[in-house]
């Protein structure tokens, strides 16, 4: 098992080194902080002199040795347009965005787990027919176009829910919570729900395969046979085993929601990162895009490690092979 977590784990390293390195390349090559820190009044002399200052006329690896010197320490690199740093300008973000992955997560996982063994257990039923026909069509509607239905109908028609921002936050130890208010759950609600709907069908039916494939399996006949009670089997022995490609999916689709979240705070005019991304796509802010790219990387090469770790040790064959 040592051996796995270290492989993962290195991997993980690799992976980063590839998006640090993608990340610099784009920082390099797209724009010139020279011309967005003095303008064009500054002749070309002076420029010059002041790239030679900065060291963007230093070969390309030693630029790229110092950019992971900079990024180990925190450093991403200044925000052109908020003339902080880019990484604090992130964190300031953060908090909107982890709270909206943090509540979709969860109906992602009440809501998807008791439908899929539903369907998987009753696959004939008309309530499981209905889920199937459903999903399908869920997978095929883009997430902006859920987020307007769901505020068409919830904000402007029924007003019964807020249809854009965070609503009321109050500061814990720095960190801008909407969970603990009234206002801000309210809030959370449509992003959250339509965030969802992209993955939950998705989920569903993962969960609903899986689980019948395990049904038809000879231990679980062997099960019935012995006159083991059927919610033990469906519960216990069936639905463990559902769960080891569930959590890797899951971990993946993670990461993949902080991505999707652009798509949806773009339409609540929710303050998170992906917001930002988009306002400093519009400003041309390339340091800021560069430190949203690896930060976003980062999350993503974590979540999935630790996904993967967490695998090995429901998954007995991982840890054999771990130990070769």
């Amino acid at each position: 098992m040592f051996a796995f977590i270290v492989r993962r784990i290195t991997q993980a390293i690799f992976v980063m080194l590839i998006i640090s390195l993608i990340g610099f390349i784009i920082k390099n090559k797209i724009g010139d902080p020279v011309r967005d820190m003095v303008g064009e009044r500054v002749t070309p002399a002076e420029r010059e002199e002041l790239r030679d200052k900065l060291g963007l006329n230093d070969p390309f690896l030693l630029q790229y040795a110092r950019f992971l010197k900079n990024a180990v320490k925190g450093d991403l690199g200044l925000s052109f347009f908020h003339k902080k740093p880019a990484l604090k300008v992130i964190l300031s973000k953060a908090p909107a965005t982890i709270e909206l992955v943090f509540v979709t997560t969860l109906i992602l996982i009440f809501i998807s787990l008791p439908i899929g063994i539903y369907t998987a257990i009753r696959p004939k039923n008309w309530f499981s027919k209905v889920t199937m026909g459903v999903s399908t069509l869920g997978v095929s509607i883009p997430v902006f176009l859920t987020a307007i239905l769901l505020i068409y109908l919830f904000s402007v028609e029924l007003n019964w829910l807020p249809s854009y921002g965070r609503g009321t936050t109050v500061n814990v130890w720095g960190w801008e919570s909407g969970l603990l208010t009234i206002d801000g759950l309210r809030h959370l609600i449509l992003p959250s729900i339509a965030l969802a709907s992209i993955m939950l069908p998705l989920f569903i039916r993962l969960i609903r395969s899986e689980m019948m494939e395990i049904l038809e399996t000879e231990y679980i006949k062997f099960a019935w046979a012995k006159g083991i009670r059927r919610e033990r089997i469906w519960f216990v022995h069936a639905f463990k085993n559902t769960l080891l490609p569930v959590i890797t999916v899951f971990g993946v689709q993670i990461g993949i929601m902080f991505a999707f979240t652009i798509l949806t705070e773009t339409v609540f005019q929710w303050q998170g990162m992906g917001f930002m991304f988009l306002e400093a796509v519009e400003r041309s802010d390339t340091s800021l895009l560069v430190a949203y790219l690896v930060v976003v990387g980062v999350i993503f090469v974590v979540v999935n490690t630790v996904v993967d770790i967490i695998y090995g040790m429901v998954n007995p064959t991982l840890r054999i092979t771990g130990r070769k």
